[in-house]
């Protein structure tokens, strides 16, 4: 360099510095005399360098290791709120489709309004739960081989038509990009938070690109606690703007929960969390690349899945519930176990209620006639509804059992093959998930 000149720099010598074969940066060691660098001074320097990447990397590490300490405390915390949101969520929300029913709300329209506006209310709490259920990585996943290049071609053509049309979006997939196995409806979630807070971050339009791409194992593209993994082939579906991009302060909390830079009542702050957390629980990663005034670039990497079509099934066909079926419900919430006492009547259910797994297991004798086992998972100190499910199969064989829980993470931990219900539930949506477990109980 000229500057170099003047001040009478005659030689140099520049040794990178290496992250998993990445150039990461490099020491520069400059001289006033010619051919001043031999080889034990180049053996110094890579010694140096050797010392320097590696307090580098473990700088990293720790600030990493420090990072995801306080948001799995954090996630910890509102997977416990979520669960107890759910059962109250679970009593509200029952109650109020009781009262539908009800002739003298049938009958009056403001009655009628106000029961609406209720329901729709509990509706949106339960969506919130399912977000911090999200971030804390303790929300049920069902993941299937997706085509990724699809998906982001159809999310942009809806994007299109929702958009400010200042805004122009690009896509970027090619054809060779293999499926990607992860849960449909949260990996569409996941993008379209991403999407929202990018619309928000070009008020005076911009362009908003997708891409996806596959990543081989140990690619040095691959974030470090993948590339360390015994991981195989990531598909990276990266979204991203050209928007007023972000300082490192606010890079730093990002996927925190709450967090935001957005007006009062703008946002919850939970779009980037529950990214997070769907991408830890589908045994990926995020990353986040971003500079005030440059844009921001999030990008997903989730497990590909190259031998898979891609295809969703069918929605299954499922029988009518057979009249009088005899239902033994277990629940240790009282008014929880109340709703659902309501709704098993309303099926035409004949029920045999109880609050825990000690009262429950005296009624598993074959004189009961019980057709389905109905429990919750976590009851309490006592029994869990999992351990009274497998006292059932053995004193008798072939009752069908239903498990639910507001805490999905109880669910994460129930045995195959078990049908799962999750809090709140609507009448419908606990009749479906009956006909399930009773269809499954005859296979």
């Amino acid at each position: 360099p000229e500057g170099w000149r003047r001040a009478g720099v005659r030689s140099a010598l520049a040794v990178p510095l290496l992250d998993r074969g990445r150039v990461v940066g490099a020491i520069v060691a400059a001289a006033d005399a010619p051919a001043r660098f031999g080889d034990d001074e180049l053996r110094f320097l890579d010694a140096l360098a050797s010392l320097l990447a590696t307090s580098l990397q473990r700088a990293q590490t720790e600030e990493q290791l420090n990072h995801s300490q306080r948001l799995e405390s954090v996630g910890q915390l509102t997977g416990g709120i979520a669960h107890d949101f759910n059962n109250l969520l679970t009593v509200i929300s029952g109650n109020l489709q009781v009262l539908e029913d009800l002739s003298a709300i049938a009958a009056d329209p403001f009655a009628q309004q106000l029961v609406g506006a209720a329901s729709r209310a509990s509706r949106r709490g339960a969506e919130l739960t399912g977000k911090l259920l999200a971030f804390s990585r303790r929300q049920v996943l069902q993941p299937a081989a997706l085509d990724s290049a699809l998906m982001l071609r159809s999310l942009a053509d809806m994007l299109r038509r929702t958009l400010d049309q200042r805004i122009r979006i690009e896509v970027d997939t090619p054809a060779d990009c293999p499926p990607v196995l992860a849960d449909a409806s949260q990996l569409e979630s996941a993008l379209l938070n991403i999407a929202i807070n990018a619309r928000d971050a070009m008020p005076d339009g911009g362009l908003l690109w997708f891409a996806c791409r596959e990543v081989p194992a140990r690619s040095p593209d691959l974030p470090r606690e993948l590339a360390e993994a015994e991981g195989g082939t990531y598909v990276a579906i990266a979204v991203g703007d050209t928007g007023s991009g972000m300082s490192e302060e606010v890079k730093e909390r990002a996927f925190e929960p709450f967090f935001t830079t957005k007006e009062a009542g703008r946002g919850t702050g939970l779009g980037l969390a529950t990214v997070y957390g769907f991408a830890k629980q589908s045994k990926g990663a995020v990353t986040l690349d971003s500079s005030a005034g440059k844009g921001t670039t999030i990008t997903l990497f989730l497990p590909g899945e190259a031998q898979a079509a891609g295809i969703e099934a069918e929605p299954e066909k499922l029988a009518a519930l057979p009249p009088g079926l005899r239902v033994l419900l277990v629940e240790d919430d009282a008014e929880v176990r109340s709703v659902a006492q309501r709704f098993l009547v309303s099926l035409g259910c004949t029920v045999l209620a109880c609050a825990s797994g000690e009262q429950a297991r005296h009624e598993l004798r074959p004189e009961a006639g019980l057709d389905l086992l109905i429990t919750d998972i976590a009851l309490g100190s006592g029994m869990r509804g999992t351990e009274l499910a497998e006292l059932a199969r053995a004193q008798l064989p072939g009752l069908p059992v239903l498990l639910m829980s507001g805490y999905a993470s109880a669910l994460l931990d129930s045995p195959p093959g078990r049908d799962l219900l999750r809090k709140p539930y609507t009448r419908a949506e606990l009749g479906r998930a009956m006909a399930r477990a009773l269809a499954a109980g005859k296979n």
